[in-house]
């Protein structure tokens, strides 16, 4: 393992040890604060573009299962880290992160201050910035890196048809904007058909499957970005039951009406306090966003607010009563953990007994 420069757009500059694939790779710098979920989050397609520091001080202590993959890649541009475990110690061990990220072909910087950099976003909000073994790396263009396409490099490019164990209950229809593999399995133990449809798969194109509901998958990126995802969410809203996650949370909020905004350092992590205002109830939940709903906008167009961040107070979940239609920014179906809201699929399951 040789040097290892992380860059940022600011021209501040960190010394430390490569691993994974050596290289360079730009990319949105933004922190995640959960203590598992390394595997997970490295193969989170939420994470596409970025490069990831991980806040707690030893990275994948417990190697690497391939069953813990959410997707068969990795997103992440790169990761930053304090210290890299060599030695992992895990009965579900298959291999270290250090064999595993070079495999995949990414690149890691660790022995660098990793407390610093978050509290310089949190102070400064996300910036971008360059993991390179070239000392000399002209940064002075980073300020031009952005984060596109994102939806269409994640989504899958036909439709897939995936069946339950036992008899088929419903058909769920997985619009896919960079699912995570953990969507799909909830839905199939609780007796779901799932069809999952590629991103840019028109209104008639769903319904030709006909569908008991649709699931807004999560995803990378911009949500405003996604102008066609968002007119055929609109064409869906009141025909069909709907949820979305994540990314499906925003967009469905646009296809309302409402309006989204870019928070200042995100939300990405498995400790997001988060209050449900219909039962006063506070669960902690796993997250990984840099958008989010605006709150003035949801009963203007029909929403109600029911959720919120107890950190930030920004809008963490809306139900749509009219529409029969409901999403949340959290991850119900968190890989890592913790999973104390996957009732919210059981909730959804309920909507689909009602046509």
């Amino acid at each position: 393992m040789g040097k290892a420069y992380l860059i940022l757009e600011n021209g501040k500059k960190y010394e430390g040890v490569s691993f994974g694939k050596a290289g360079t790779h730009v990319g949105e710098l933004v922190f995640t604060t959960g203590m598992t979920g390394c595997v997970e989050s490295l193969t989170d397609p939420s994470y596409f573009g970025q490069l990831v520091i991980f806040t707690f001080p030893m990275f994948c202590n417990y190697g690497v299962a391939d069953a813990d993959m959410e997707s068969s890649d990795i997103h992440v541009r790169g990761a930053i880290v304090r210290e890299v475990c060599e030695e992992p110690s895990n009965f579900r061990c298959e291999e270290t992160i250090q064999h595993f990220m070079e495999r995949m072909g990414i690149v890691g910087i660790s022995g660098v201050d990793t407390r610093e950099l978050t509290q310089m976003i949190r102070d400064g909000g996300v910036m971008n910035a360059v993991i390179t073994d070239d000392p000399d790396y002209d940064w002075r263009d980073l300020h031009n890196f952005r984060v596109e396409g994102s939806v269409e490099a994640t989504s899958t490019r036909e439709p897939e048809v995936l069946l339950p164990e036992g008899p088929v209950g419903h058909t769920v229809v997985l619009m896919d904007y960079g699912a995570k593999g953990s969507i799909t399995e909830n839905l199939l133990k609780r007796g779901c058909k799932v069809v999952i449809l590629p991103y840019d798969s028109s209104y008639e194109e769903i319904m030709a499957w006909n569908p008991d509901g649709v699931m807004l998958s999560n995803g990378p990126g911009d949500p405003a970005d996604n102008v066609g995802c968002i007119d055929v969410i609109r064409k869906l809203l009141g025909k069909i039951p709907m949820f979305g996650i994540c990314l499906g949370h925003q967009m469905m909020a646009l296809a309302a009406g409402g309006t989204t905004e870019k928070l200042k350092f995100g939300h990405r992590g498995a400790n997001q306090p988060v209050k449900d205002l219909e039962t006063g109830r506070v669960y902690i939940t796993c997250q990984n966003h840099g958008y989010a709903v605006s709150v003035k906008d949801i009963e203007r167009v029909g929403g109600r607010m029911r959720f919120v961040n107890v950190n930030d107070g920004t809008c963490e979940g809306v139900d749509y009563p009219e529409k029969r239609a409901f999403s949340m920014q959290f991850h119900p179906e968190a890989h890592g953990g913790p999973r104390d809201t996957e009732w919210a699929f059981d909730r959804f399951i309920n909507m689909l007994e009602v046509r």
